[in-house]
């Protein structure tokens, strides 16, 4: 039985750095031919395969996001196609049988029969939202390696602050530090001239700790360092002023994401929304939308055995921030339904399933508040936790049930 056609005229475009092969199958009576031609990715090439596909009358165009060499493909074709962007294991040809001319062939017959799985791609304005908090994200990381090379940089020259301070770039640290880069006179430093607050009852510590010698070599380099710092801090307030102005549009939805627990930094909130978007009728079922996050466990079973269910690396931006909310958030006694469900996954499962299925309940609420428009409610997760009166059981759902609570079932025997 030969598979249905979904597509009678559809395009499968194989991109590259320089050039993309498109293919377009067009099928009558159940006979598909097929025309190749080859693009420059300049943006002429791109307006002349725009054209190209809109001489043959094909609006439905299928690609693989290949590392960013899609993203000028889209933006061309967005406009006047219907674009289903497949990440490459979906559209990966037969080994041995790989060119680029075949390649775009495979994939154009793959999506005629709608045998792809799309990708999810938000609004053009959520998209360049989505670009600058991952930028941001970026910088983030890079003030974590200048304050570790910082940190570093200290031990080495036996400079041990960060055993007595909390943050070494405090002010009280960072005025010390400054006394030790820059020093005014061969005269011991006067430490609790520079420390103030709670920091005057560790002066023995602090007069120990900074009881080291500094080269000129690192000198110079704790002072490049400290520069690059305050520079990428100052680069990375520039930034959050011109995110923050873009998500104004976005002003209702993140104020109801800020309500579901551990959510209380705004940035956080733009991040969701930068991810997976402000329109929930994207996905079908919050399901979907955690599968999407890489937050449900994978299915990988054959002949009657189950293999691993780790989750997938799907997320990488999106998950990070659920994990460090839902650690967050198990910590507090102040949402009672997530701290006792975490604790009842945890005696089954351990701590890092736990966290995941917390996680996931945490992106579970924000697609329902996104979708119904109403802030986060608890009482829903404390009723959903009680078992109904007339619930009916079989004897190993009731035995499975009291070892979860912790009870010994002991045999008649």
């Amino acid at each position: 039985m030969a598979l249905k056609i979904v597509y009678q005229i559809c395009c499968g475009i194989d991109v590259h750095k320089t050039f993309v092969v498109a293919c377009i199958a067009s099928t009558n009576n159940n006979v598909t031919t097929y025309k190749r031609h080859r693009f420059s990715t300049y943006t002429k090439g791109l307006k002349e395969l725009s054209q190209w596909l809109c001489e043959n009358k094909c609006r439905d165009v299928c690609m693989e996001s290949t590392g960013k060499y899609w993203i000028p493909v889209f933006n061309i074709l967005e406009t006047t196609c219907k674009i289903t962007l497949a990440h490459p294991k979906y559209v990966k040809a037969i080994r041995g049988k790989k060119t680029d001319k075949k390649d775009a062939k495979w994939i154009a017959d793959l999506f005629k029969h709608d045998l792809v799985v799309g990708s999810f791609m938000p609004p053009q304005a959520i998209r360049q939202l989505r670009d600058l908090m991952r930028y941001r994200f970026k910088l983030t990381n890079f003030k974590s390696s200048e304050k570790n090379r910082f940190q570093n940089s200290l031990t080495v020259s036996n400079i041990q602050l960060g055993n007595v301070v909390s943050d070494t770039f405090g002010k009280s640290s960072m005025a010390i530090i400054e006394q030790l880069l820059n020093p005014a006179s061969d005269q011991p430093l006067d430490i609790p001239s520079l420390i103030h607050g709670t920091m005057k009852k560790k002066i023995p510590e602090l007069e120990m700790a900074v009881d080291g010698f500094i080269t000129h070599e690192q000198a110079a380099k704790l002072r490049i360092i400290r520069q690059h710092f305050e520079d990428l801090n100052n680069r990375k307030s520039d930034l959050e002023d011109l995110i923050l102005c873009l998500s104004l549009p976005y002003a209702e939805e993140i104020n109801l994401i800020l309500t579901v627990p551990s959510f209380k930094n705004i940035f956080s909130a733009i991040t969701i929304i930068s991810e997976i978007g402000a329109d929930m009728d994207v996905f079908p079922t919050a399901k979907h939308l955690c599968s999407w996050a890489g937050l449900t466990p994978t299915n990988n079973e054959s002949a009657g055995k189950k293999k691993s269910v780790r989750i997938s690396r799907a997320g990488c931006y999106l998950k990070p921030l659920l994990v460090q909310c839902a650690i967050a958030v198990v910590k507090s006694e102040k949402h009672p339904e997530i701290r006792n469900r975490y604790l009842k996954i945890k005696k089954r499962r351990g701590h890092k399933r736990a966290i995941i299925a917390i996680a996931r309940m945490l992106l579970t609420a924000v697609y329902m508040i996104l979708k119904k428009k109403e802030p986060y409610n608890a009482e829903l997760y404390k009723n959903s936790d009680v078992l109904p009166v007339s619930r009916e059981i079989t004897v190993d759902q009731a035995i499975a049930l009291a070892k979860s609570q912790g009870y010994q079932i002991l045999s008649d025997a």
